[in-house]
């Protein structure tokens, strides 16, 4: 199985500039979308259908043109879970979960923390998924959670560590909660299997940083630690550009 996280920061923009051509290309068996910033119903949904994936799912923010998360799959999952049931995290739809037999994909995109206010609501977000994941796994063994966590989890995932140790999603607050994320029994996928720097999924708009490979590392395909043995493959694809995000790959056996 083929799974890809991509935040395409505004799905109508990325279809502007050829996200339907990619993702054919790309041939994904499920793709899992973040900051799509749109209600389905702002969308022409056959585009998906005929692409091949005629079961798509929406989870959008109450707010109009934010956030939002997405499940676009080429099989029928058995169940489909909009959000957590946590009414503050749900407002901004940042969860979605499909489940087939042998696995449940995740789509999540946690919130970013630009300034205090944020910085206290991700904080919040983050230990209410942490309880939400604890109950969860319990339940479901088998758990691939793919997203933009908005933060580099070490220096090797971030291209300037030194510059940014007081910048939200370098925090080490932010940083000791992924790491303890991961060891609640999880694998990095991408880490997993590659251990070279310089390799990053998010690019600022500014001072040409993404030809310059000035990024961060802030999504990940989370893969259960049970699923482990069955990482294929993990890999980044920075030539896809409909967003400031790349989409990021696991292949799982």
């Amino acid at each position: 199985m083929k799974i890809i996280s991509y935040n395409v920061n505004g799905i109508r923009a990325a279809l502007n500039k050829g996200f339907i051509e990619w993702l054919v290309a790309a041939n994904p068996d499920v793709i899992c979308l973040q900051e799509i910033k749109a209600n389905k119903e702002q969308l022409d949904l056959s585009l998906f259908d005929n692409a091949g994936y005629p079961y798509h799912y929406w989870f959008s923010a109450t707010k109009k043109g934010y956030s939002g998360v997405a499940v676009l799959s080429k099989t029928r999952p058995i169940k489909v879970v909009y959000g957590t049931g946590i009414e503050a995290m749900d407002n901004e739809g940042r969860n979605l979960r499909i489940d087939f037999e042998e696995v449940s994909i995740m789509s999540l995109y946690l919130p970013s923390g630009t300034n205090d206010d944020r910085l206290d609501f991700k904080l919040n977000y983050m230990a209410q998924f942490q309880g939400y994941i604890n109950k969860l796994k319990r339940e479901i063994s088998n758990l691939i959670i793919c997203g933009d966590y908005n933060i580099c989890h070490t220096e090797i995932d971030i291209h300037n560590p030194i510059q940014n140790k007081n910048t939200s999603g370098f925090l080490p607050v932010e940083r000791n909660w992924l790491g303890n994320f991961i060891d609640s029994g999880f694998t990095d996928s991408f880490r997993h299997l590659n251990k070279e720097p310089h390799h990053y999924t998010w690019w600022s708009y500014r001072a040409n940083a993404r030809n310059n490979n000035k990024g961060w590392r802030i999504d990940y395909n989370m893969v259960s630690n049970y699923m482990k043995d069955r990482i294929k493959r993990a890999y980044i694809l920075p030539e896809a550009k409909h967003s400031d995000h790349c989409p990021i790959v696991v292949e799982i056996e």
